[in-house]
């Protein structure tokens, strides 16, 4: 399997644990807090806004959906380097973080670590954040009629989050790119089921301003991991592992390994649920 080329006598990054979001002691859900709300704080390209701009809106859109038929192949891809940046971003403030991931298949409802509106004596910077002025004129440009500040509805009729087994049935697919997809429309749902009509994770270009969408993010970058432990490395072309995956440094073959980029999930491998 292709990886960042490692030089003889270069050592491996320090492993940094992600682990679930429900698992996490008080110090690191507060270390979690203390660095989202920095980078909440932030008005350069360290910052929220300019992180969660890449995905969608201010333009130009970046991210690599299967809407546009031409990056379908790319999605997760490029979401490992995307989360793996935003996190590099994040440590900026807290050097050991790790993004957590949120297990919709085991915790069926929006995490207490991102529900709750408050943490501590101040606003939780999980629960919501106000969206640059740019991006909202874009949006409402473009026929988004949406808030200005994040908004979720949950669990609205005709919304629901994937079942345990349909992971474990899409983990059992051979074709890296035939689990791509269907794991991608999977991911779906779940955007769909938090922002119900209106909330801003139901729609792609203000999705990233969510920030449970890191939590779900991470969860279906931990799907293809425990994906690559149960299959052979798959046969790529040359094309595409040195595809680009713009705006990011890195190519497909840069991605592929997860201990390259210096973090690992701290939970079994062989199964969905922690």
């Amino acid at each position: 399997m292709p990886t960042i080329p490692v030089a003889p006598r270069t050592r491996r990054p320090r492993i940094r644990w992600r682990r679930s979001v429900t698992r996490l002691t008080a110090p690191m859900l507060q270390r979690v807090r203390e660095a989202t709300g920095w980078a909440q704080g932030v008005a350069d390209d360290r910052g929220y806004q300019h992180w969660a701009g890449i995905h969608g809106l201010p333009l130009p859109i970046s991210c690599t959906h299967s809407t546009s038929q031409q990056f379908a192949s790319f999605f997760l891809p490029w979401h490992r380097a995307y989360l793996y940046f935003y996190e590099r971003a994040l440590r900026d403030h807290v050097p050991t973080l790790g993004q957590p991931w949120w297990d919709w298949t085991r915790d069926r409802q929006i995490p207490p670590a991102y529900a709750d509106e408050q943490a501590g004596a101040g606003p939780n910077p999980l629960f919501s954040v106000a969206i640059n002025d740019l991006a909202m004129e874009q949006a409402r440009s473009s026929g988004l009629d949406i808030a200005s500040n994040v908004e979720r509805y949950p669990g609205l009729p005709g919304t629901r989050l994937p079942e345990a087994w349909e992971i474990e049935s899409v983990l059992a697919i051979p074709d890296f790119f035939t689990f791509s997809r269907v794991l991608e429309n999977l991911h779906g749902l779940v955007h769909v089921w938090v922002g119900g009509r209106v909330g801003h994770m139901r729609h792609v270009p203000l999705a990233a301003y969510d920030p449970i969408f890191w939590a779900h993010h991470s969860m279906i970058d931990r799907v293809w991991r425990i994906w690559q432990q149960r299959h052979p490395p798959p046969n790529f072309t040359a094309e595409y592992v040195n595809t680009a995956l713009r705006p990011f440094p890195l190519t497909v073959a840069q991605v592929l390994e997860v201990r390259a980029l210096g973090y690992d999930y701290a939970a079994t491998q062989t199964t969905v649920e922690t």
